[in-house]
């Protein structure tokens, strides 16, 4: 059994997995202020809430895009196992060629998503991942990892909205009854989902047409599940992808 973190700018998620099974999915904030013995004292409540002991782990993976973070959150699993703990980079074998401008400023995140994709539905793949930002990661038929597209979140767009302006409230991302909103709550509802909606399905055709084929597509992440639904394109959703994508390269990468 190892133990899968992803620290994002908003959250944290962590997850046990054994074998290819996903026992738990945890998401605890990302907090730069927070000690070592803050975070060690977190994790170590999470798995006894999921009644898993610390003796069960052989080992961790930890992917981040908050790079100050990661001495911590290694430093807080080292207070309570002495279990090797790796750390994603493209230093590791990921199974992917990164076809960059430069591929060490690719995010580990983005890479974790895109080997699962890959090792899950094959190539071409485009994976969305629908966090504080919506990233689009494009898999090429050779499987070869050929770029990125990095834009505002739902919600930070929403948030920016609601900032910037002296009317609008703060409002949840429950669906309208209708696309042409009735109030304000509505109007501003419909342009946050269906217009994510639309330019899901406007970047996967631009995507489509640069490639000249059309791709698989995965989306992720924790605003995927409210905004996929009203897409015009398929789109697979897959809760467990990030962890599965840092499972592989724990395996890939593991010390017999």
């Amino acid at each position: 059994m190892i133990l899968a973190i992803d620290m994002g700018n908003t959250n944290i998620v962590l997850g046990c997995i054994e074998q290819e099974t996903v026992l738990f999915t945890e998401r605890m904030e990302t907090d730069l202020r927070k000690t070592e013995l803050e975070y060690a004292i977190a994790f170590r409540n999470v798995l006894e809430l999921h009644s898993i002991s610390l003796k069960q782990l052989e080992g961790g993976i930890i992917s981040s895009v908050v790079p100050p973070l990661v001495p911590v959150l290694k430093r807080a699993l080292a207070k309570l196992t002495d279990m090797d703990v790796m750390v994603v980079s493209t230093e590791i074998e990921t199974g992917l060629t990164l076809r960059m401008d430069n591929p060490a400023a690719v995010g580990s995140d983005l890479i974790v998503d895109a080997a699962a994709a890959l090792e899950q539905y094959g190539a071409p793949v485009i994976v969305i991942d629908m966090g504080t930002a919506t990233t689009f990661s494009v898999v090429a038929r050779d499987g070869a990892y050929v770029g990125t597209i990095i834009m505002p979140g739902a919600r930070i767009s929403l948030d920016s909205l609601v900032s910037g302006t002296a009317q609008l409230p703060k409002i949840g991302l429950s669906v309208p009854d209708t696309v042409i909103g009735k109030n304000t709550v509505d109007c501003m509802r419909s342009g946050v989902l269906y217009g994510s909606a639309a330019m899901l399905d406007g970047m996967i055709d631009r995507i489509w047409e640069e490639l000249g084929y059309e791709t698989k597509i995965v989306a992720t992440g924790g605003l995927a599940h409210a905004v996929v639904p009203h897409c015009f394109h398929e789109i697979q959703l897959n809760d467990e992808l990030l962890l599965q994508g840092l499972r592989l390269i724990y395996e890939k990468n593991r010390r017999d």
